[in-house]
């Protein structure tokens, strides 16, 4: 049997995605081949604004997601990020500091997303202007990848659209109906597995993508 491939597909504003995140590191740590798209699943016409009804919502879910992923989510993202009023959920600058973070190492896509979710969530800080996510990239020691997110390049911003939209593509093709997403590809076959894969349990999930394709 060939190798599989498996390609995470993600948004960096969701909070699922956060909570899949201890999984989605030990994924990439074991020696799986691991590929890591973002599908701008809330970005432009995804994108929305917060208000009170949105944000109420938002937080019963994040609150579901620290429980079973034993992830924070701190009272500073609470007040500091759902609190804010005018606030947007849009992810096209996390989206652009990821790609250009993995722009010579795609696995920095991974290492990047990480930094821009606890940016977020655990320190509530912006993660969606350019000027705050170029700022938690800087701090992280990303420093061409900042510069790229204040000052976006046309080859930046050409690789970000090819990256969007292989993830995109991939997503669509698959009828994914969200994210976190893992699909598995064997012999140039893809196949999505169910996002309770990632909540299961590490063993279960190296058994899902072993019997997958």
């Amino acid at each position: 049997m060939s190798k599989a491939v498996v390609t995470y597909l993600f948004d960096p504003l969701c909070g699922w995605c956060y909570g899949a995140a201890p999984t989605i590191a030990r994924l990439a740590e074991s020696g799986v081949d691991l590929e890591v798209l973002p599908t701008g699943l809330f970005s432009g016409r995804g994108a929305r604004p917060f208000d009170r009804s949105f944000t109420s919502h938002v937080w019963a879910a994040d609150s579901r997601i620290a429980q079973m992923s034993g992830q924070i989510f701190s009272e500073a993202y609470r007040e500091n990020v759902l609190g804010v009023s005018g606030g947007w959920l849009n992810s096209e600058a996390a989206t652009l500091g990821v790609v250009a973070a993995g722009l010579n190492d795609p696995m920095q896509r991974l290492a990047a997303l990480k930094v821009l979710q606890e940016g977020r969530y655990v320190h509530g800080r912006d993660n969606v202007t350019a000027k705050g996510v170029a700022s938690i990239l800087e701090d992280a020691g990303y420093m061409e990848a900042a510069a790229l997110v204040r000052a976006p390049t046309q080859a930046v911003l050409d690789a970000r659209d090819e990256i969007v939209g292989q993830g995109e593509a991939l997503f669509n093709k698959l009828h994914g109906n969200g994210v976190p997403a893992l699909a598995v590809t064997r012999n140039g076959v893809p196949q999505l597995l169910s996002a309770n894969a990632l909540f299961g349990g590490f063993e279960r999930l190296l058994s899902a993508i072993g019997a997958a394709a």
